[in-house]
Parts: C-alpha cells; structure tokens; sequence
C-alpha cells in the first residue's frame, strides 16, 4: 500500500487543551492489576431497547439489541486508576485529537500508557458483561479504540454562569409559558454521528452528582429523538451505535464531563463485520489504525477461508458432491468484504475532519446533496 498523505488544516492541527482536573496521585492509588473481583460492581441495567423499541428494522444490526439503560460497572477505585491513566502527561501529550464533532479527545494509549484500562476491557469477565446486554458474543474492536475518551472541561467560573444562565431561560420560559429547544442541546460534547464500529460500551469516569443534562440523544426510526439518561462515575451504557444516529448531549452544573468509549464486534468469524473509518480516520495514528484495522479483518477471512476448506474436504472424504452454487457465494462475499476494506483504508486523510458520510438518515442525504466534499 502507498505510503498515507494527511493533510493538517490549520483548525484541524492537533489541541492544545491542557488537563484542567486534578488528576489521582498515582503514588497512593494501588498498583496491582486489574481483578475483576475486585474492581466490577456490576449491577446489569433495568431496561434494554431492542431496535423495534425505536422503531427501526430488528435486522438493522448484528443483533435486536439497540441500547441500555445506564448500570453499575466498576467501583471507585477503578475509575480513580482509569483517571489516573487518562489525564497522565504521557497520554495528554502523545494521543490527543480533536475534531469538527469534538473539540477534545484521546485515542490510542493502551497499553502503552495505560495498561489497566487496557487489561479491564480485555478481561473475560468484562467481555462477558457487555456481550450478555447487547445480546451477542464480544470482542474489542481492536486495541488503538480501548478507551477511547471524549473530554469536556469548564472553569468553576464558567460552570456557575451557565447554570445562572440556565436558571434565567428556564424561569424566563416558565413565566412565558413556552418551551424552546432545550439549552444543553444547543452545543452537543458531540454531534450527530454514528460509530465506525458495531457496539460501544460508554462508562462515566466523572462525578455527575449535580450535572443537568449529559444525555445521548438517539434519532429512532421515524426521526423522533430518543434521550437515555447519562451514567453516573463508574456506570455504563452499551449501544448498538453503528447502526444508531446519536449524539452527546452538553452538560450543564459540573467542571468536567469525561467519558470512556470502548469499542466492540462480534466475535464469531461468521457474522458480518460493518466496520467503517469514516468517523475515526481524521482522529487517529493512521498507519497504526490501518495496520490494526488490515490485521483483524484478516484474521476474520482467515478463519472463514479455513472453515470453508475443512468442510470441502470433509465434503470431498464423504463422497459427496461439492455444492458449487454455495462455494461460489462464500467466494464472492469475501470479495466484497476485501473490497470494503480496500475502500475504508483511503490514502489521503483531512486529519480533524469527519464528513456526513457516516449518517443514516433523511437529514444527511439532505446535506450531501449540497455538500462540496466529494464522496
């Protein structure tokens, strides 16, 4: 492959956002390794969603499942060692990325620069968890998406005039008796977007006690939005956000809103694999992405090619006749599945700047049509 041109606009460069929290003293957090015995405090969700719930085809994905409702992952002192990990000067420094969705993000430091993180999303018990909500064996997508995090940080300063500023529309409104767009809407963490991978699984690592708003918006199926109540510190969400337009929604009465996204596929070969790198492309190390990226997808074809070779062998032991109306299927679905993944690994990349063409709905077709970016 041709060595990958990245072309830098200058308000796509890379942030300059300095940690303005407190980041855990790593000298008196604990240093041993992740224990799921004793870093999970798993208490599963009170209500999941399945694709008809929003009113979208039960076959839109991998599997019925579209979302959970927020539960309880990790203890404490988990997420005080995830924190640690993510606002070290190591991974500030070397993974930070922002983009015309996000202003602030970190992407791509396990396990280098934080191998608890890394091994937590890895572990069996954890898998397990996020496969049993969304209905399907899991694995991680691939290491460079462990962890990913979407940051938001405010001065005190700034958080007590945007709750005085909520608190006048609010009175203002009641007084007038209407009800406008609600104001933490009007500047989303993160806008309309699907992922690039199957599910998520979005764990809180800020305290939330006082926040207004925070939400993940959902577009359901007849374009209505759907809001799932953000995660308290150490809770989590699973969504099928491939297939789901969804957006972060601000948060108003907190300094800061950070988030992890890990990302997930199925585990088994056989399942359709419709990851894009429409939306991570302009915000990731691409030689590193690419080689992940190249690595999975060929173990997945491996595995298939060498299923597809046992059985005509057995077929062939048995004196049976070979089903050739079938082989030639398998062969031409793996055609289309190298050619997907010829087409997602693009040679010139606009770092911090994600198109439309992650989108699924109405609206985004609207767009493209006027839209100068050539698709």
């Amino acid at each position: 492959m041709a060595a990958v041109d990245m072309i830098l606009p200058l308000k796509a460069m890379k942030p300059t956002f300095e940690p303005l929290i407190d980041s855990p003293n790593l000298v008196v957090l604990p240093n041993d390794d992740f224990n799921p015995k004793k870093h999970i405090d798993f208490t599963p969700p009170t209500k999941t969603y399945n694709m008809s719930d929003i009113d979208l085809p039960e076959d839109t994905g991998v599997s019925p499942f579209a979302v959970s409702e927020p539960f309880q992952l990790f203890n404490a002192e988990a997420i005080q060692r995830m924190r640690a990990e993510v606002l070290s000067k190591d991974v500030w420094e070397n993974c930070q990325y922002s983009s015309n969705l996000a202003q602030c993000q970190l992407r791509g430091f396990a396990p280098q620069f934080a191998p608890f993180i890394y091994d937590t999303w890895k572990n069996p018990e954890t898998l397990a968890i996020v496969s049993g909500i969304a209905g399907i064996d899991l694995v991680t997508e691939m290491d460079f998406e462990i962890g990913h995090i979407n940051i938001s940080v405010k001065s005190e300063k700034q958080k007590d005039e945007e709750l005085q500023a909520y608190s006048e529309k609010t009175q203002a409104e009641a007084d007038e008796g209407i009800g406008g767009c609600p104001w933490e809407d009007d500047k989303p963490i993160v806008d309309w977007h699907t992922d690039s991978y199957p599910f998520v699984c979005v764990t809180m690592l800020s305290d939330c006690t006082n926040m207004i708003g925070g939400e993940t918006a959902l577009r359901t199926g007849t374009g209505d939005i759907l809001k799932v109540r953000g995660p308290q510190m150490g809770c989590a969400v699973v969504l099928q956000g491939r297939y789901i337009e969804h957006q972060a929604l601000r948060a108003l009465g907190t300094a800061e809103r950070i988030t992890m996204v890990t990302s997930f596929r199925p585990r088994c070969p056989d399942q359709r694999d419709d990851t894009v790198l429409t939306t991570v492309r302009p915000i990731s190390n691409i030689p590193e992405l690419y080689f992940q990226f190249s690595e999975y997808r060929l173990e997945i074809l491996e595995e298939r090619i060498r299923n597809q070779l046992r059985l005509l062998r057995d077929t062939k032991r048995s004196g049976k006749k070979v089903d050739m109306r079938k082989l030639k299927q398998f062969l031409a679905d793996q055609e289309r599945f190298l050619a997907h993944m010829n087409k997602e690994m693009v040679e010139d990349v606009k770092m911090g700047e994600i198109d439309d063409s992650h989108l699924l709905g109405e609206r985004a077709i609207k767009r493209r049509r006027v839209s100068t970016v050539a698709y």
